[in-house]
């Protein structure tokens, strides 16, 4: 049997061996490259680093998680060398090392799935490039195993924090159990509810208030409300705001013309079906979510009642269906991605300041489905 070669031993002034890939091939460069590269048999670690840059493993890692302990030579010494092998930071190692996990839940029970979209989309925005993940928590805040669920998803993850939409957001009694978990949270709701460091607040009352403004420009006296349910925060936000700034103008809305939906198309045709039934019905309708309004679209077209000619409809997100719509639907635009963003961007980077909570801008965005009388 022919002879098993010796490894190859790296002498002070020996040259690569011929084997090592021209690219790697340097006169600086030590033969442990090319056992370490991606290519490599083994994949490279926090200590390979260390060895190349001639560096301690404590500077590596300062490196790696962006802190400004490390001159400008030295950074980019170890940034070159992590580069050229192809390292990437292990987030299982990391988070053993930090004893907690890289990575951020969202916890939620919405109906509204776009909403959810936007809300995740914009997070992982924030999240990219920084090292953490996202991961979500679906549930159902009527369960009894809610909180306890949640604190299971917290704890098994080891999460760095979490971000609560509504209306999970409004539940003080998670907030709480957050809390004695010692897990980082943003809450996410149309009030200020907490600290205001742990806030993104989105109006929700003023926005309506600008609602009613508009159809009362355009001469609506009898205005049907579809209200989102009522054991969301935001539903009476948004109601009481639109109520109230009718009042400032001498107009009452009647008990009979203000229904109960669930944030959902299907309770928005309901809802409308019963409104446009009655013998003096709406000449507009506000309904509190676009889903809904979609659904008095719906109803609208079954019960030959034309938008906007006989009836003006008004929604609330300014989702992506608003646009496409037949007429285009008048609507309050939410930046719900960008409350998506600021709730990680706060998670990851922390205020060292209580700069107060992120309110984000509403406004109404005027198109075809609202017209004058």
């Amino acid at each position: 049997m022919p002879k098993s070669k010796s490894p190859v031993t790296a002498r002070p002034g020996a040259t690569a061996p011929s084997s090592v890939p021209v690219a790697l091939a340097r006169a600086d460069a030590p033969p442990l490259v090319a056992a370490i590269s991606p290519s490599g048999p083994r994949r490279p670690t926090i200590n390979d680093i260390a060895r190349l840059a001639n560096v301690s493993k404590k500077t590596v890692s300062r490196v790696i998680n962006h802190s400004p302990f490390v001159n400008d030579a030295t950074r980019a010494r170890i940034d070159a060398v992590i580069q050229e092998i192809g390292y990437v930071p292990d987030p299982q190692a990391r988070g053993l090392a930090f004893r907690r996990s890289f990575l951020i839940g969202m916890v939620y029970d919405n109906p509204n799935a776009q909403y959810i979209v936007n809300i995740q989309d914009g997070a992982l925005d924030a999240l990219r490039g920084s090292g953490f993940e996202l991961v979500v928590h679906p549930c159902d805040r009527r369960s009894d195993d809610f909180i306890p669920g949640v604190r299971r998803f917290v704890e098994r993850q080891k999460l760095h924090g979490v971000i609560l939409i509504p209306p999970v957001s409004e539940n003080d009694e998670l907030v709480r159990t957050l809390q004695q978990t010692d897990c980082q949270y943003v809450r996410v709701a149309s009030v200020c509810l907490d600290t205001t460091a742990r806030m993104i607040v989105s109006n929700d009352f003023e926005a309506t208030a600008e609602v009613a403004e508009h159809l009362v420009s355009l001469g609506h006296r009898r205005i049907g409300v579809i209200a989102g349910p009522s054991q969301h925060r935001s539903a009476h936000e948004r109601l009481n705001g639109f109520v109230g700034a009718l009042e400032k103008h001498g107009i009452t809305v009647p008990a009979d013309l203000i229904v109960e939906g669930a944030f959902t198309f299907e309770s928005g045709v309901t809802c409308a079906e019963g409104l446009l039934g009655r013998r003096q019905r709406p000449t507009a309708i506000f309904a509190c979510n676009d889903e809904m309004a979609a659904g008095v679209y719906k109803a609208a077209y079954d019960l030959r009642v034309s938008i906007p000619d006989e009836l003006s409809v008004v929604g609330f997100d300014d989702s992506v269906m608003a646009s496409r719509l037949t007429p285009a639907l008048t609507t309050v635009r939410i930046p719900i991605r960008d409350m998506g963003r600021l709730a990680a961007a706060r998670l990851i980077s922390p205020q060292t300041t209580d700069e107060g909570p992120a309110r984000m801008n509403l406004h109404l965005v005027v198109r075809d489905s609202s017209r004058a009388l």
